[in-house]
Order: structure tokens, then sequence, then C-alpha cells
């Protein structure tokens, strides 16, 4: 057996590091920078902080047009951005949708052809070259992991949620500093908490052969369940805000792995037009339903896992994760937030197609995929 095992990122991390992101760029050689952010991080006073830690000389624009789940025509906006103010690299200021969003006008402005032929589904991945203009990352939520990870989910203009994916995607530098996080609104630090979990319990799931990731993904799982409701109760804990940043972290690294069924769900449904649903919260929803239709084909693993985050050797995890969302106020349906049951057809469909799919550890169907949906519903 052989595995091609990567960590290919420079990482930052500690509190104030983002004061030292004057050194990433003229490491890096980036003279102009294009900041993309979005509106929430602009208005909480974290993109000036950015900037001026970097110079004002360094930074070329702004665009924090960002959507809630980027979208191609926000990264053709950026590109002409870019483009317009002579930038040679991108500074992303965000959760995921800045920094999925930066990597994908990364890749537009060095790549000739439409986004979508460079997509993984179809065939894109080794389309991808290391031209792709430099990408430094400050995250401002702990969740994503995108800082650290070789993917941007990008929502194309005919709807479909699709995965681009090459490790000359990853962000040349990712700058983790944890009083970034300080400010995150309780419901934030909840969902993007949930969606550090379901990157280290699907990642760890994932049947490819990687003892590293694993490694990873169980400690980030066992540090976020310790830390996560503590951060939720009150987000001026210091060791809470820099602990669930360490897992959101660790969340990113084990991308590597491939993910399973609750992201190959929660991209379509992060991609309709129809209602905005936040990756973070689809996930959290998902997890406990994914974990029940997984166990079956996860060996061992589900009793690793127990023993990661301290519980009995009986406990249902599922329940356990059902709780856990209550305690942090986490809806307990997609009805809930505002999805409906109509679109679980098209949803089906997408997840079937999604790169997240074949990583699952039980096979995906149409029939599973749709009673995974109603049940969620």
């Amino acid at each position: 057996m052989s595995a091609l095992i990567t960590y290919l990122t420079t990482i930052r991390f500690g509190e104030g590091c983002v004061g030292e992101i004057g050194e990433d760029l003229a490491q890096l050689g980036i003279e102009r920078a294009l900041v993309v952010t979005d509106k929430g991080v602009t208005a909480a006073g974290l993109t000036e902080t950015v900037m001026a830690a970097a110079g004002g000389d360094r930074i070329a624009a702004v665009f924090d047009e960002t959507p809630s789940n980027p979208t191609e025509g926000a990264a053709e906006a950026a590109l002409e951005l870019y483009r317009a103010c002579g930038a040679d690299g991108l500074i992303a200021v965000g959760g995921g949708s800045p920094i999925d969003l930066a990597k994908a006008v990364a890749l537009m402005a060095t790549h000739e052809g439409p986004l979508e032929s460079y997509a993984a589904i179809l065939g894109g991945i080794p389309k991808i070259t290391d031209a792709v203009a430099p990408v430094i990352a400050v995250p401002t939520t702990a969740g994503t992991g995108s800082e650290v990870g070789r993917a941007a989910l990008v929502t194309l203009k005919d709807g479909r949620k699709l995965g681009f994916i090459s490790p000359h995607l990853f962000p040349k530098r990712a700058v983790c500093d944890p009083e970034l996080t300080y400010g995150m609104p309780t419901k934030l630090t909840a969902a993007t908490g949930m969606d550090a979990i379901s990157h280290c319990i699907e990642t760890y799931l994932s049947p490819r052969f990687n003892p590293p990731a694993d490694a990873i993904a169980l400690d980030g799982l066992t540090r976020a369940v310790r830390f996560l409701r503590r951060a939720v109760e009150d987000g001026a804990d210091v060791e809470a805000r820099r602990e669930m940043m360490i897992a959101a972290l660790h969340g990113g690294l084990t991308f590597q792995k491939g993910l399973g069924a609750i992201h190959a769900i929660s991209h379509p449904l992060g991609g309709l037009k129809e209602v905005s649903l936040h990756h973070g919260t689809l996930n959290a929803v998902l997890l406990p339903h994914v974990l029940r239709f997984n166990e079956p084909a996860a060996g061992e693993k589900y009793a690793v896992m127990r023993k990661a985050i301290g519980v009995a050797e009986d406990t249902d995890l599922a329940t356990w994760f059902d709780d856990l969302n209550g305690e942090i106020g986490m809806p307990k349906s997609l009805s809930e937030m505002g999805f409906e049951r109509q679109l679980i057809p098209p949803i089906v469909a997408g997840a079937l197609e999604d790169h997240s799919g074949p990583t699952n550890p039980r096979p995906l169907d149409e029939a599973s995929v749709t009673a995974l949906m109603e049940v969620a519903y």
C-alpha cells in the first residue's frame, strides 16, 4: 500500500501574529495586494486591522463584496478590481467565503478560460498550475479551515456549487491570530465551531490511508468538543478562542483525506438561490444523521472517537452531538433553517455529483441521500 501525504502550508499562529503579515508579503514578493473580505468583517474593524499591519503602501485595493457563499459573479468582479489596481497577490480576511473567493481570483488571474473548466469533478485538477497568484489567508472565524485547505468552493452562475482543488491553491501563508475572533457573535461562534467538528469527524472517517491526518483530526476533535461550549458562553474566553482556532486549523489540515456525506449534501444546499443557508449550521444539522448512517461502515473508529471526546463506551455519538447542537443553539432541522421539501430532489442530485461523496465510509446512492435529506428535514 502506498499513500501520498503532503502538508505544504506555512502557518503563523498566536495572539498578535497578524502584526507580522508585512514579513509574509515581503517574503512572497507581493508589492500590491488586493484585500478580499466581506462587509461584516469590514464593519467589525478587522479589515483595517490587517491593512494597518500590512502597511498602506502594500494595499492596492479592497474588495468587500464577498457574498455569504462565494459566487462566480463575485469572483469576476474581484478579478476586474485585481487587474485594474495592478495587484500581484491577495490577502483574504474573513471566514471561508472570502478565503475561497480569493483562491478563485488567484486562479482566474493566472489561468485562461472559464472558471468551470478547472472544477475537480470536471477534470480540472491537473489544469491548475503553480502560476496561481499568491494568497495570504487571515481567518477571522474558527471553523472553515480554508486557510490551510487546497480547495475553493464556488457557486457558478448556473447554480452548481463546485470544488476547485489543487495543491497550488493552498494559501502561501495562513496567519491564524485568535485575537481576530474575540468579537465573533455567539451564533457564528457556534456554527463555525460545528463546522470544525464536522471536518475533523468526516476526514477521520474517510477510508483513505493517512495516519498523520487521522491523528490531527482526532486532536482537533478533542479540542473542539472541550472548548466550544466555553467559546459560545463567553466570547472573551481567551483560552477557548485559541483552542477553537487550533481545532479549526486541524480540521483544515486533514482535508487531505477527503470529506463525506455531510459536505456532499451541504455543498449543494449552500448553492441554493431560494434561501441562503450557512455552511457550518448546515453541517451541524446534518452531522447526527450522517453519524447514524455511517456507523455500520466505520469499524472501530466510533470507539476511538468516543475515547477522544471523553464519553462512555456505550454513548451514541449521534445523540451526543444532537444534544451538543441543542446546548449551543443550533437549529434542529433543515426546515427550521428555511429549506423547503420540494428542493430535496435537486439537492440529492448535486450531492451525488459532489467531490466529497466518494470518501464517505459508506457508499452513497440516490435512496440513501434522499433518506438523509428526509430525516434532516
